[in-house]
């Protein structure tokens, strides 16, 4: 799955106008704001109206879903499990004082930790800095009884404290989840716990060797494994019952059989129960079955399950674990089937060169979902766009499945209305006035075109590898499917399929897309620091390279005014001829697996930040007061029974808090051990 990520930047454009009127909607989307974060609701609009079996598929779906929690903070550091939990034994048992700031700050490490799903940031995967000392833990640790803590013997509090305190307070201790810096051992560097004592260099010959020359069907080497050095041989924990995660994945083996049993069809039954047979047995060959089973399914309710995502691994080849379930958006539905309709032109009118077409775009399938649970590398951040599967081949041969979660964009909007953003960082009246026209239509239409036709757009050329572009191809594959989607936003072909209502709303996702590569994201980047997450190169990439290449005719400008920096478009036209010549390069980059062309496109235009400007954008920004980072609480299912214990309906409800929710997963779904080497 290629994920755009649900960035809060679109929401604030969305909504950034002075003249959009604040929501009637009585429901209440904010639930708390701390650190640079805001935690929202959303709404699963037409849930009641699914039929009982659905209701129960989604029921037993989402147990499955969230069976998989801790399986993410153990990915994301060795020692995440013993600090999450020994922070959570401080917050529910500490009889100090609870109002003192060491406290509180405290309070404030434990929820950015439960939010990030460890104690590196979500987004830069810099390692949280506490604001409470090390003797004020230490004290509170030492004055919980034993059997609170996490300990490795019983009553051994001074081994815990050894462990945990220098991850936590020695800033250079596992001070970065995911380091892209070129020239570094990434693996040696990074702090995520897909490899234990293994170098770089080691761990890409050693799933170089695997590979088949001339395999034209190969698996997806090392997806679902821990790649670990013991006794000088190197070993694959592989993600299976009985193996690695085994006691989460028998309860998640267990939901999905019962999900198996109200499946809404015997092609969903096949599907479901693969992916049982595949959690089984961690054979990747048939996590592929799984895979061309599932693209093929277009029941209403639908789910993701299991390591997908490999953006946490800094060579890219090791999935995170991720959940969500959905049903489908029957109406809002009908503009992906126009788009997946029409796959085939879109590919021939590309203006990618004609040997990295595919000839035959087969089974692409688009739809607009709601989103019913979030879990795992989806939860409490989460995607607004997915499109899945990964394996090229698959994609070739049988298709792919994108998705717009158009209740998570819906909450974003909302809860971002009337917050002065546009007054503060668009040009001028016309393109406030074009975002409040357009932008929430237009931003979904480029989710659309860029999951459901972007990322299974053109081909890899016979014997160039899938992972041949290594540490950046997933912000090359970002890059490519941005821009594919941004050049037939502004194509004749999107009035006449009647996706757009005329030939100047596209203009508002170009401004938007622009002013937010150039400038705005930038808020989200500590001062010092260059661009490392492979959705903010990629924004970055596309418009610095349209800056520098048109130039000369002043396409795209930085204006000062009044002493304050702004984006400009001065031709939207030329604009997109330039996009059209980026995704051909980007296109051939990835057909032909040229590494090193990817890598200056990206270490050129993509990483390093202008410091003024960044400095000016933060300013701005801080007077706003507006978080740059916004995640969810799920909504909470409750099946209702019968005397005899069947199920007769499945409610939701929308008011559990944030910390609440937090700490009931951690009692239900907390199965894996705290030390698991």
């Amino acid at each position: 799955m290629k994920k755009l990520i649900g960035i809060m930047m679109t929401a604030t454009l969305l909504s950034a106008c002075a003249d959009t009127p604040k929501t009637t909607d009585n429901f209440d989307y904010t639930v708390e704001q701390f650190a640079d974060l805001e935690i929202l609701r959303y709404r699963v609009p037409g849930f009641e109206n699914l039929s009982l079996q659905q209701k129960k598929l989604v029921y037993y779906l989402t147990e499955a879903a969230l069976q998989g929690r801790d399986i993410l903070f153990d990915q994301n550091g060795k020692w995440n499990l013993a600090i999450r939990r020994t922070l959570e034994a401080i917050y529910t048992e500490y009889e100090g004082d609870r109002d003192n700031a060491e406290f509180k700050a405290l309070e404030k490490y434990l929820k950015q930790v439960w939010f990030a799903n460890g104690i590196h940031h979500h987004y830069s995967t810099d390692k949280f800095t506490p604001e409470f000392s090390q003797a004020y833990f230490e004290s509170a640790v030492r004055s919980l009884p034993a059997a609170a803590l996490p300990l490795k013997e019983e009553g051994n509090v001074d081994e815990l404290l050894g462990d945990i305190c220098p991850v936590i307070f020695n800033p250079d201790t596992l001070c970065k989840r995911v380091n892209q810096e070129a020239g570094t051992d990434l693996i040696a560097t990074s702090a995520c716990n897909y490899y234990d004592g293994v170098t770089q260099a080691e761990a890409e010959a050693f799933y170089d060797a695997m590979k088949v020359p001339g395999d034209t069907m190969p698996i997806s080497y090392g997806l679902n494994s821990r790649l670990v050095k013991r006794d000088g041989r190197l070993i694959e924990q592989v993600y299976r019952l009985g193996g690695r995660y085994s006691e989460a994945i028998e309860k998640i083996i267990y939901w999905l059989d019962k999900a198996a049993e109200v499946a809404e069809n015997d092609h969903q039954r096949e599907v479901i129960s693969t992916l049982s047979d595949y959690y089984r047995s961690g054979d990747l060959k048939t996590f592929d079955q799984y895979a061309v089973e599932w693209v093929t399914d277009h029941s209403q309710v639908d789910f993701v399950n299991g390591f997908t995502e490999v953006y946490g691994d800094p060579i890219g080849l090791k999935g995170s674990w991720e959940s969500i379930v959905n049903f489908k958006d029957i109406e809002a539905s009908h503009r992906t089937e126009i788009i997946s309709a029409n796959a085939q032109w879109f590919e021939n009118n590309s203006p990618i060169d004609t040997a990295f077409k595919k000839e035959e775009v087969k089974g692409v399938s688009a739809k607009v979902i709601t989103a019913a649970i979030l879990a795992g590398d989806c939860y409490p951040s989460t995607p607004i766009g997915i499109n899945l599967p990964n394996a090229d081949w698959i994609r070739h041969i049988h298709g792919s499945k994108s998705v717009t979660i158009e209740n998570i964009t819906s909450a974003y909007d909302k809860a971002a209305q009337g917050n002065g953003f546009g007054e503060e960082f668009i040009w001028s009246d016309k393109e406030r006035k074009l975002i409040n026209e357009y932008g929430f239509l237009v931003d979904n239409l480029h989710t659309d075109l860029h999951e459901c036709l972007g990322h299974g757009s053109g081909k890899l050329l016979p014997g160039t590898s899938p992972d041949a572009l290594r540490s950046y191809s997933s912000a090359l594959e970002e890059t490519r499917a941005d821009l594919f989607a941004l050049y037939y936003l502004a194509d004749d072909k999107m009035v006449e399929l009647g996706l757009l209502p005329n030939k100047e709303a596209y203009k508002a996702e170009y401004y938007r897309y622009m002013m937010n590569g150039l400038m705005t994201q930038l808020m989200r980047i500590v001062p010092g620091k260059d661009i490392e997450e492979s959705h903010m190169r990629n924004r970055q990439l596309i418009a610095r390279w349209i800056l520098e290449k048109g130039a000369d005719d002043k396409v795209l400008e930085i204006k000062t005014r009044d002493g304050k920096r702004y984006v400009v478009v001065n031709d939207y036209d030329k604009m997109r001829t330039l996009i059209g010549e980026l995704l051909a390069e980007v296109q051939r980059i990835k057909s032909t697996g040229d590494y090193e062309a990817g890598k200056a496109l990206v270490e050129n235009y993509g990483v390093k930040v202008d410091r003024d400007l960044h400095a000016e954008v933060l300013e701005r920004y801080g007077k706003l007061n507006i978080k740059p980072y916004k995640g969810f609480v799920n909504p909470v299912y409750t099946a209702v029974t019968d005397a005899n214990g069947e199920i007769t309906d499945v409610t939701v409800a929308y008011d559990e808090g944030y910390a609440e929710q937090m700490l009931r997963y951690s009692t239900d779904y907390s199965h894996l051990p705290t030390y698991n080497d």
